[in-house]
């Protein structure tokens, strides 16, 4: 399936529900892009979302759902790897093994875990040990490089070293990889609270746009978005940060510069760029959302996808765990 001159990229994504504009402009419109030039195995991590208590019935539904998404706009999967992580049993194995070459130093240096344990009194394991499930996940399938935004460095470099340690005990057997820096729209903000990440789990219903949301919806947020007391468009993230925002987001829909859209949008007042934003995102996203709706209503289609791209998973995945095993001295018989 994949072509060898082809350097591999890896990426994850959550089924945590519905995917905001962020998710889509930060990164499933790249993923899309990435397709031409790389080998592209995405894989829906599932078992990193069990580190948070899940409803059984809702994880299912939400799993098929990010599927149907992600093909909908524009993962293909006669190029790309598109299963769902639990699928593809090696993940798990791996992660144990690498758990023994990884120290409970680093881990709890982990700022994700250090923020996320903060704010509960039982801490799970699987919180702890998510980097080194992240590892294995790059680490199995030999990738040469790894989309990631600011709060995924850290545990890139986590891989980096694990892989590296296992590397100088046992000789070259994981390939370590680099991180891919993308194009711009890594950091889609809030709408409300611009000086944070658009994210679904606000509890302002305004501050995220979601890839579902109709066109009324969308042109009523973008025209609620908070701006600042100025009238100039420029951008600015630390002084006009809900004017960066909206400048941000156009030019990645747009896939104009920054520039180009400041002097598009020059001597115009903050009610127009809003109104240009909210038409253009909802315009960019009615396609994908019409094929969303034909391709959810076929579940043996997805379900067809997933079963293919999980077998060829596993057959890459294997050729890296059976040669881990031996490294570390497991029986064979």
């Amino acid at each position: 399936m994949f072509e060898e001159k082809k350097k591999i990229i890896f990426s994850g994504i959550q089924p945590s529900g519905e995917f905001t504009l962020g998710n889509y402009l930060g990164a499933i419109k790249n993923w899309a892009k990435l397709q031409e030039e790389y080998n592209c195995v995405y894989c829906i991590v599932d078992m990193h979302a069990i580190t948070v208590l899940q409803e059984p019935a809702d994880l299912r539904r939400r799993s098929l759902e990010c599927s149907a998404m992600l093909l909908a706009a524009g993962i293909d999967p006669g190029k790309s790897l598109l299963f769902l992580q639990s699928h593809v049993s090696a993940h798990a194995e791996l992660c144990w093994i690498l758990n023994c070459y990884a120290y409970m130093g680093e881990l709890s240096r982990m700022t994700q875990f250090k923020d996320k344990s903060a704010k509960q009194e039982n801490i799970r394991v699987g919180l702890y040990d998510y980097p080194v499930l992240m590892a294995a996940d790059i680490l199995l399938y030999q990738s040469d490089l790894v989309p990631v935004g600011n709060d995924q460095r850290q545990h890139l470099e986590l891989t980096r070293d694990i892989a590296q340690r296992f590397n100088q005990q046992y000789s070259e057997t994981l390939k370590v990889p680099e991180a891919y820096f993308g194009e711009a729209g890594s950091r889609i903000m809030s709408l409300t609270e611009p000086t944070k990440k658009m994210s679904k789990s606000d509890e302002n219903a305004n501050a995220y746009i979601l890839m579902k949301d109709k066109k009324d919806v969308i042109i009523s947020k973008f025209k609620r978005a908070v701006t600042d007391s100025d009238t100039e468009i420029r951008f600015d993230r630390e002084n006009k940060p809900g004017i960066s925002n909206l400048l941000e987001i156009y030019s990645c829909i747009t896939d104009k510069s920054i520039s180009d859209t400041e002097k598009e949008f020059s001597n115009q007042g903050y009610a127009v760029l809003k109104m240009a934003v909210g038409e253009t995102v909802a315009d960019k996203l009615a396609p994908i959302q019409a094929e969303f709706e034909r391709i959810s209503k076929d579940k043996d289609y997805v379900n067809g996808i997933l079963k293919k791209s999980s077998d060829f998973a596993s057959y890459m995945a294997s050729k890296t765990l059976d040669k881990v095993k031996r490294k570390v001295g497991f029986y064979r018989i």
